[in-house]
This record gives structure tokens, sequence and C-alpha cells, in this order.
């Protein structure tokens, strides 16, 4: 286990325990999430190593590396991402003029895929070798691991994703750094985030699975997002709620929570937090951040 020392934000090393979590997905190991009492970022603390780290992530369930579509709340999962890929080309082609992308944390292509077929120009980063090989031989994409944004030069796309993946990035600073000398002056950074400020992990507290600990190295919130990105001159330009995101997680909570999921209840939560965002300074279950390189 590696141990946090300094905020990756403010550098300050004074921390208090923000609540303890367990591994429900896979290992049913016990993790704790730490606050920084300077600037309120949240993170797992102590954290796997990096050699030790991707043992969490060897399961068929584990959708994002597998494409699974098992069960139904895989089902869930796969029917929202093919709704949601049109929508992310149309707000996509809403910031942007040029067509060369970069998704880091691709996972099995999808997303990626699409905007091949709609005459982009695609690269992928993707540290799960599965997932890749995948993205590789049925998409035949670009995609390479997680230690290659060097091969890419300076100024290289007008665009960088990340679609729930920064909260995954070990090496955070590095990785900012790196997509920072990547995208073109003015170009454009989308990421998609839970957040832990939201109404459905309120309900669910330390069952709540948009903790996903230790997979989920990191704990967002809108303030922890632009102070983390004010710090390397980027601007926030929107912030867009992912609506669905509220009943999917609230499913996977219900199951961590009973052992089972109650579909009902998910449902009602998922609405319970989509009304009191609406109401409470948009802090919907996940939102996606437009940033743009200054």
């Amino acid at each position: 286990m590696e141990e946090i020392r300094k905020c990756l934000i403010c550098a300050n090393d004074k921390f208090k325990k923000y609540i303890d979590c367990k591994d429900y997905f896979l290992s049913k190991e016990n993790f704790t999430i730490l606050e920084c009492e300077n600037c309120g970022f949240r993170f797992t603390n102590p954290r796997p190593s990096t050699n030790n780290l991707s043992k969490y992530y060897k399961s068929d369930n584990y959708i994002s590396h597998s494409n699974s579509k098992k069960g139904l709340i895989n089902l869930a999962y796969q029917i929202a991402r093919h709704y949601t890929l049109k929508k992310k080309f149309n707000l996509i082609n809403k910031y942007i003029s040029g067509n060369k992308i970069l998704d880091v944390g691709c996972g099995t292509g999808e997303f990626l895929n699409y905007f091949k077929k709609h005459n982009w120009s695609t690269f992928g980063i993707e540290p799960n070798e599965n997932a890749r090989k995948f993205a590789i031989e049925k998409y035949n994409l670009k995609v390479k691991d997680e230690n290659s944004f060097s091969d890419f030069k300076n100024d290289s796309f007008d665009v960088i994703t990340m679609w729930h993946s920064l909260e995954h990035i070990y090496f955070l600073k590095e990785t900012i750094f790196e997509i920072k000398r990547l995208l073109k002056n003015n170009g454009t950074l989308f990421i998609a985030l839970p957040n832990c400020n939201c109404f459905d992990a309120k309900i669910y507290k330390e069952y709540w699975a948009g903790y996903d600990v230790p997979r989920h190295l990191y704990h967002f919130t809108p303030t922890s997002v632009k102070l983390l990105f004010k710090k390397y001159n980027f601007i926030i330009e929107n912030i867009i709620p992912l609506k669905f995101d509220a009943y999917y997680i609230s499913l996977l909570s219900e199951k961590y929570k009973n052992g089972y999921t109650n579909y009902i209840k998910a449902f009602i939560n998922g609405i319970r937090s989509n009304n009191y965002a609406r109401k409470n300074n948009n802090d919907y279950s996940s939102l996606i951040y437009i940033i743009k390189n200054e």
C-alpha cells in the first residue's frame, strides 16, 4: 500500500477522515477516504501500489474492460452508453472545429469507434491489456498503453476526452501535464466524473457505488475539479449533468447495501437525486466538465 502524504492540489499535509468504504465490487477489502483540511480534496488513502492496483480490475463484470452484456445492470449500462454516444458526439462538435481526438481510458473503444465512423482521426490510451486488445482487434483503433503519452507530439489534439477515467489515474499531476502538452492552444478537454456531493451519495453513504474504492483513487466535487485545473491554467467553460448516472449508480448501490438490487427503490432514489440537484447547485450524480486550454 502507498500513502499520500501531501494533497495533490494544494500540497497541504493535514487530512481528516471523510468516510470508510469497502470494495463491494470485488475484493471486499476496506479502504479509507480522506479529505484535505485546507482545500477539501478527497482521495483514497492509503491506496494500492502501482504493482498491485491492476488486480482490483480483474473481473469479467468490470464492464468498461469486458464489454459484458450479462445481467440487467450491465444491460442498463450498455443501453445508456449507446444512447449517450450520439449526445457526446453532438456535444463535442458544439465546442470544437477540428477532428483529431484522444480518448484517455478508452476501454473497449465504442466511443472512439463512433467518432471514427464519422471521419475523425481517433487515438486512445487504455491501461488494461484486454480492453486495449479488444478495441484494436474489433474496431481497428489506434490504442496505446498508459506509458505512451510521450509518443505524441506537442499540440497534437483538438480534443481530449476522459469519460470516468480521471478518478483512476495513478499519477494525476504527471497525466495532467501531458494532457496540457498534447492539447492544442484553445483545444478542449471533456471530463466526466462522479460527484460525491450528490444526493445519492448522501442516501447510500459508505455503500455508494460512486466511491468504487480502490479503483477510484480520487473523489471529486465541482469545487475540487475547479481548483485542480486552475492550477494547470485550464478554464472550466461549462458543467453539464449526466442525469442517467443517478439511476445506474443507485442500482449498484442497492446491491452493495442489501445484497440484491431493489429496482423500484433505485429508480425512486435516482429521481430524488436528480430533483435535489435541480434545486441545489446542480450537484448531479455525475458531471461533464468542459475545459479549455489557455
